[in-house]
């Protein structure tokens, strides 16, 4: 069986290294990792994007353990996540994921499960920051 061995909300920089070592397993055949990184630009934006700004629910932490749970459901993947608050800027991780499992196609799929879950059912905002000086506040996810 599976487990969640780091679901956190942090306010300090999200480290890759301490992910990976997070879900080092001998039974894992497959290490799966996702980076996602402050970028400078946004469909939607008037101007470049310098900044987000992420705030979380009081819950939110709770809720990341949930979903990186949820997403290893009966199966051997080993998980560690992590999901930034704070002023962030352009290049500074937001969200890390790391997903030890036997094969794969297991870590692939519950890497994916996790981000995309986090996208649509993580209590956390995002003001996003132009160098025109707009800001606008962004849904749920990072």
């Amino acid at each position: 069986m599976g487990s969640v061995r780091l679901a956190a909300i942090s306010s300090d920089p999200l480290d890759l290294d301490a992910h990976l070592a997070a879900v080092d397993d001998p039974t894992a055949g497959a290490v799966t990792t996702f980076v996602g990184r402050v970028r400078d630009h946004d469909p939607d934006a008037a101007s470049a994007v310098v900044a987000l700004e992420y705030s979380a629910h009081p819950d939110a932490a709770a809720a990341l353990q949930r979903i990186a749970e949820e997403a290893v459901g009966e199966g051997r993947a080993i998980v560690a996540v992590s999901h930034r608050v704070g002023t962030l800027g352009v290049g500074d991780a937001a969200v890390v994921i790391a997903v030890a499992a036997p094969h794969r196609a297991e870590a692939f799929d519950v890497c994916r499960t996790v981000i995309e879950t986090i996208k649509t059912g993580l209590p956390v905002w995002k003001r996003q920051v132009e160098d025109d000086g707009t800001a606008t506040w962004l849904g749920l996810g990072g």
